[in-house]
C-alpha cells in the first residue's frame, strides 16, 4: 500500500521541525500549502496551519503517473479533513516537449497547477516542502549535467513563477530530522514508490552518493548550501550587469556593441536576451557558435542563423533577432 494507514494527525507541536522554520516568517495571507502528502509536505502543512490557523488551505496535484496516485489524493483528502484545512485537487496532464525529459514535463505542469489553484483560491503564496537534501540532491545534478552558475545556485528559498509568491521554508532542515519526527509521532504520511527507484538520477545520488557524503563530510548540506549561496550571489551579478549592458544596446544586441566587449561579457548578455525576451536557453555549443559567429561579422553580407531552443537566432541588419518560425526561402 502506497499510503499508511489514516490514523488523525496530530498537530504540529514544539517537536516539529517545521514550526522553528516557520516561527520568523512573515508571510502575506492567506497562504497554500503544496501537499503531495509525502513526509516534507506534511511536516510543513501542520505546522503552517498551527502557525496562521484559518488561514491556510492545501493544494494537491494529481499527475496520475502511477498507480498510486489516487490512493495519495485519498490519503490527502483525510488528512486535510482531520485539521480542518481545505483541499484543492489538481489533476494535470504533462507531456513532455522534444528533447524535455518526462520529469521536467511533471514539473512544469505541476508548478502551472499549483500557481494557478494558488490564484483561484486568493492564496497570496505557495509554501514548497524541499528540504535540506533535495537542496544537495538539485546541486549534485547540476554539478553532473555541467552547469553554469544558474544550476549551481540550486533552489531558490523565495522566487517567482505564473504570477505567484512560492517559498521553499524547510531548505534548512534534513529529510532525517523531518522523517523522524513523523515517525516519533506516527504522523501517516504516503511513500512514493518511485523514490527508490535507482534508475532515476536523483535516486541514485539519495541513495547511493548522500550516505558516502555523510560519512565522509558530515557537515556537506551546510557547506553545500552556502556554495549553492555563493553562485546565487554571482549569478545576481551577471544578471545586473547584462541589464546594464543590453540596456545600452537599446533592449536588442548590437553587433559592433557586442564586439567591444570581453567575450565572456558578450556571452552573458546574450544569454540574459535570449532568456528574458524569448523564453529560450542555449545550450554551451550552441552559444560558442553564435559568439564565434559575432566575432567573424566584419562586414554587411555575414549571415548569422543558428539554432537556439525552439527557434533561430539570425542577424537583422546592426543588430541580432531570434525567431519561432524557420526561414523562407528567398
Amino acid at each position: 500500500m502506497a499510503a499508511s494507514t489514516t490514523p488523525k494527525p496530530k498537530p504540529a507541536d514544539a517537536g516539529n521541525p517545521a514550526r522553528v522554520a516557520l516561527a520568523g516568517l512573515q508571510l502575506p495571507l492567506p497562504l497554500a500549502v503544496a501537499f503531495s502528502g509525502g513526509a516534507d509536505s506534511t511536516v510543513l502543512l501542520l505546522a503552517a496551519a498551527e502557525r496562521w490557523p484559518g488561514a491556510v488551505r492545501a493544494i494537491h496535484v494529481h499527475h496520475g503517473l502511477q498507480d498510486a496516485a489516487d490512493d495519495f489524493e485519498i490519503h490527502c483528502r483525510g488528512v486535510c479533513a482531520a485539521i480542518k484545512v481545505p483541499l484543492d485537487v489538481r489533476r494535470v496532464t504533462a507531456r513532455n516537449a522534444p528533447g524535455e525529459s518526462p520529469e521536467d514535463a511533471a514539473r512544469g505542469a505541476r508548478y502551472q497547477a499549483l500557481a494557478r489553484a494558488a490564484r483561484d483560491g486568493g492564496a497570496q503564496a505557495v509554501l514548497l516542502g524541499q528540504h535540506a537534501d533535495d537542496q544537495v540532491e538539485t546541486l549534485l545534478l547540476a554539478l553532473s549535467r555541467g552547469a553554469g552558475l544558474p544550476g549551481l545556485a540550486a533552489m531558490a528559498p523565495v522566487f517567482q513563477r505564473d504570477g505567484v509568491l512560492f517559498v521553499r521554508p524547510l531548505l534548512a532542515l534534513s529529510a532525517q530530522a523531518i522523517r523522524e519526527w513523523v515517525a516519533q509521532q506516527g504522523v501517516p504520511v504516503v511513500e512514493d514508490p518511485t523514490n527508490s527507484d535507482i534508475a532515476f538520477t536523483r535516486n541514485r545520488i539519495r541513495h547511493l552518493l548522500l550516505p558516502a557524503l555523510e560519512e565522509a563530510f558530515p557537515q556537506y548540506r551546510e557547506t553545500f548550501a552556502r556554495s549553492s549561496r555563493h553562485a546565487a550571489q554571482a549569478q545576481e551579478l551577471l544578471e545586473t550587469v547584462a541589464v546594464e549592458d543590453l540596456a545600452r544596446m537599446g533592449g536588442v544586441p548590437a553587433i559592433t556593441a557586442l564586439q567591444q566587449l570581453p567575450r565572456s561579457r558578450q556571452g552573458n548578455v546574450l544569454r540574459h536576451w535570449l532568456k528574458v525576451a524569448h523564453s529560450a536557453s542555449a545550450s554551451a555549443a550552441q552559444l560558442e557558435e553564435l559568439l564565434e559567429q559575432v566575432a567573424d561579422c566584419k562586414t554587411r553580407g555575414h549571415q548569422i542563423r543558428i539554432k537556439v531552443g525552439n527557434g533561430f537566432v539570425e542577424r537583422q541588419g546592426e543588430r541580432l533577432a531570434y525567431s519561432m518560425e524557420p526561414r523562407t526561402p528567398s
